[in-house]
């Protein structure tokens, strides 16, 4: 008699929490990868019901641990900022990420943007963004009534999910918050918090040059008083 495998019920199903795969493959596509989930993050730091992640597994179907993918950076509005080790859609109020991000390395392939593409349409992402730093590449897709379809015209972009802004024409991609700041690296941020202390520094400098001053002055009107009533009690009657 041939044994038959134990069915497995869903609660005893895995959902592993790494892929085993880098997050990055060149310097590139990780420093990308970091300045877009750091800055959406700040973007929407005072938000508490906006979810924002970095190479997180995401699982769309209960049951089925095998239909998941782990977007470079995703953004699920609706859905409570914390830690998560995996992305389970059935315990985040069914809620899919809206909008994610890919960014290439040159390991990825045709065919694995196109698996990529085709779950995102398929699991209900609004808006799905590509970028190719080597390349200076920027592809995007918008969810319409027929599903995600392309972006033909991306140059200066606005994201209606994001506002935010993308410019692809200068040398490297830039993008810019609802309020028309750009999105920095943690080098820019580093260097713009130096610059900062700086000024503050000569500020401080300043200030105590200014109130060192105003003490001699002080000290000048107190010297110059004092002069006078030594004059007054010795010369008075001929002053007078």
């Amino acid at each position: 008699m041939v044994s038959q495998p134990l069915a497995t019920t869903p609660s005893e199903i895995i959902y592993p929490e790494s892929d085993g795969k880098p997050m990055a493959d060149h310097t590139k596509q990780f420093r990308w990868i970091v300045v877009i989930q750091q800055n959406l993050d700040w973007l929407y730091a005072n938000d508490s019901n906006v979810f924002v992640a970095g190479d997180l597994l995401w699982y769309s179907v209960k049951g089925r641990n095998t239909i998941v993918t782990a977007p470079d950076v995703m953004v699920a509005f609706g859905r409570p900022k914390g830690d998560r080790g995996s992305y389970k859609q059935w315990e985040e109020d069914n809620i899919p990420p809206q909008v994610v991000f890919e960014i290439l390395s040159p390991s990825n392939t045709s065919t694995e943007m196109d698996k990529k593409l085709l779950f995102y349409d398929r699991y209900g992402v609004q808006e799905y963004y590509i970028y190719d730093p080597d390349k200076n590449s920027l592809r995007g897709w918008l969810r319409t009534d027929d599903g995600l379809d392309v972006i033909g015209e991306i140059a200066n972009w606005v994201s209606p999910w994001l506002g935010i802004r993308f410019d692809s024409s200068s040398e490297e991609l830039q993008i810019f918050r609802p309020d028309g700041s750009k999105f920095f690296s943690y080098a820019e941020v580093n260097a713009q918090l130096e610059q900062e202390k700086q000024r503050a520094e000569r500020e401080k400098q300043r200030a105590e040059q200014a109130q060192q001053e105003l003490e001699t002055e002080r000290q000048r009107s107190q010297n110059l008083e004092d002069l006078l009533k030594k004059y007054r009690e010795r010369f008075g009657d001929v002053l007078e």
